[in-house]
């Protein structure tokens, strides 16, 4: 099978990412910060030690401030829930991924806030003046994705925090499709809550994530319970990293997260060069194609794209029997399907990956000519 989903999930994992996972299913096996017997302990620093390692690849000062989480999804519901409150006003885009759009559109039924969706303007980007438009005396929180998940358009995060900041609105950027392949750092960006997935870019297992919550932020708990912190008080702790990070946690998950980052820090100018040159090769190929409509700009790592009138799924399906695996239907995030007029068709998402070669590039282009052609030549 060839894997164009990377988007989704990063696959395969590299080899050293595997031996972690099972590494300390069989050798360390214990309850982080529960204990203290040396097996206990040596879980303990596999937690500290990705923790360090996330704050040295972000460039932040204080790893406290970067909360363990169950995926992306879990640090974006943190940082909305935790942020906004009744009479609140939020800001996010029409390109956001339902992970924010639901949250939010939650506080909006039921929550008593309001909320601005701004839709993109041209080359598929938000533009800070938008943002600034938007603003009011009550908003509270703006929501922007660094790259969107359906057309791979960046969006210009640094000067949309830069209008936030004078109006201090705290800004939380989705880098869930940015993360390993992109500058991320949100002191350098002036973001003030950054939410990434461990199981994409940075070639970490599923169910992996983070929120880096900035030293100017308090949020409210999403959950609480034990720590192994202050156990003698039924009062969550308020000392960072422990209040957000509740119940047991994800070791052998961390534990290749870790190992991933650490390929990533290796790799790191190769994998993104490489990348978007597969990509670039898909977008090229995919723009002299009749019959094809391409939805993404030029240079993005995501190449998405439809055959004609068929729907979405139906290309994809063809495209698996003929060994391709890529991501069709509305990627959920329904106000871009909605921007892009393909609500009813879905659309067909490319996203390459570090272990894809040309040859899985022409592979593709091959199988979707054939499909174009079809349609071409089928009867009126």
């Amino acid at each position: 099978m060839i894997y164009l989903d990377n988007a989704a999930t990063s696959f395969p994992k590299p080899a050293q990412v595997l031996r972690a996972v099972c590494g300390v299913l069989e050798k360390i096996g214990a309850n982080p910060g529960r204990s203290g017997h040396r097996m206990a302990l040596a879980a303990g620093r596999v937690i500290f030690e990705c923790r360090e390692e996330l704050a040295r690849f972000l460039d932040v000062r204080d790893p406290a401030r970067i909360v363990f989480c169950a995926n992306c999804t879990e640090a974006l519901n943190l940082a909305i829930h935790g942020t906004l409150q009744h009479g609140d006003h939020a800001v996010a885009t029409m390109l956001e991924h339902n992970s924010v759009l639901r949250p939010l559109s939650g506080l909006l039924v039921d929550g008593g806030i309001s909320l601005t969706l701004l839709p993109p303007e041209a080359g598929g980007v938000v533009s800070a003046e938008q943002v600034r438009r938007s603003l009011r005396p009550t908003t509270r929180l703006v929501a922007i994705n660094h790259v969107s998940n359906v057309t791979g358009a960046v969006q210009p995060v640094r000067q949309i925090a830069q209008v936030c900041r004078a109006a201090r609105v705290p800004v939380l950027m989705d880098a869930a499709q940015s993360i390993g392949t992109m500058d991320v750092r949100p002191e350098d960006l002036g973001v003030d809550l950054l939410a990434a997935p461990g199981h994409k870019g940075l070639f970490g297992p599923h169910g992996t994530g983070f929120l880096y919550i900035g030293p100017q932020i308090n949020l409210s708990t999403l959950k609480e319970g034990g720590t192994g912190s202050l156990s003698e008080s039924m009062i969550q702790p308020e000392e960072m990293p422990d209040r957000f990070e509740s119940g047991t946690q994800n070791l052998p998950g961390i534990a290749g997260l870790l190992t991933g980052l650490r390929f990533v820090q290796e790799h790191k100018q190769e994998i993104a060069h490489h990348d978007r040159a597969l990509a670039s090769r898909a977008y090229d190929g995919l723009r002299n194609m009749a019959g094809v409509r391409l939805y993404s700009p030029a240079g993005s790592g995501i190449v998405c794209f439809n055959v004609g009138e068929v729907p979405s799924g139906e290309v994809a399906e063809q495209l698996d029997q003929a060994g391709i695996a890529v991501r069709a239907g509305l990627h959920c995030a329904p106000g871009a399907h909605q921007h892009l007029r393909t609500l009813e068709t879905g659309a067909v998402r490319v996203s390459p990956g570090f272990f894809n070669t040309e040859r899985d590039i022409d592979t593709l282009l091959r199988a979707v000519s054939i499909i174009a052609r079809g349609v071409h030549t089928a009867p009126a």
